[in-house]
């Protein structure tokens, strides 16, 4: 009876270690691994165990930004098990990342978190790092922006947005968008057959009127351009002029 007050509160319980086949990843890529419980001092029974898949994302709170931990996805891995003492079982496991999973910029984390769901205990967790690299299909946009069109990333955020919790890339202006927009943001939704690329134009202040518009925030245009997987196969010129087209009715 002792040992399992002693497991409730977590001592001499069952312990829990995802290992995964690879810790490096793009977003839509299967993952493969298998979760080891090692059992404690006690038989244990799991109603569930689940995977998630977390990061960190920033939010608005009383006129303050704070950071917090979001789970982007739940991924059930197996129902009722059964965990004798000092047993260990290995469940395998193969799971899909989302199309929208952040890329690891920056100093942003993100991780698989693990949890056994053990009636009446503390849920014991392992959490696995892992490094998440941009899409082919964002990789080529954000290189027509910089490389053709002269933009360049300044900031790769996290947050809660209007969309919900997105990656949001902020690109300042060179060359003949220097005279014309402060900032370029812009966030990417990856499908399986196109991309929507979201551009929020912070256009530069520009006499009186743009000054008041400034104050307002009324500088600010969303506009959204469509790519196919056809015209993301082709080269990055092609992509840029596309989206030069969009950028550019929002100059004056």
């Amino acid at each position: 009876m002792f040992k399992k007050f002693l497991a409730s509160v977590g001592v001499g319980a069952a312990k829990v270690d995802t290992q995964l086949e690879k810790d490096y990843f793009v977003p839509g890529e299967t993952v493969n691994g298998k979760v080891v419980i090692k059992g404690g001092e006690i038989e244990q029974s799991i109603d569930a165990i689940h995977i998630f898949l977390m990061t960190e994302a920033i939010r608005e709170v009383d006129d303050k930004k704070v950071r917090e931990k979001v789970a982007l996805k739940k991924y059930k891995v197996a129902d009722q098990e059964k965990i004798s003492e000092g047993e260990t079982k290995e469940i395998p496991f193969s799971i899909q990342l989302p199309y929208d999973t952040p890329a690891s910029l920056g100093r942003l984390p993100v991780w698989f978190e693990t949890g056994l769901d053990i009636p009446m205990a503390l849920d014991p967790k392992d959490r696995d790092l892992i490094q998440v690299s941009p899409h082919p299909h964002v990789k080529k946009v954000i290189e027509a922006l910089e490389s053709y069109l002269g933009f360049h990333v300044k900031k790769v955020e996290m947050e809660q947005s209007r969309y919900g919790y997105v990656q949001e890339f902020e690109f300042t202006p060179s060359g003949k968008y220097r005279a014309y927009l402060d900032e370029l943001e812009v966030i990417f939704f990856l499908h399986d057959n196109h991309l929507d690329v979201m551009l929020e134009v912070d256009r530069r202040a520009r006499g009186l009127g743009g000054l008041f518009a400034e104050a307002l925030e009324m500088d600010e245009s969303i506009a959204k351009v469509t790519l196919t997987n056809q015209e993301l196969n082709d080269s990055s010129d092609v992509i840029a002029r596309k989206l030069q087209l969009k950028i550019d009715q929002y100059k004056k």
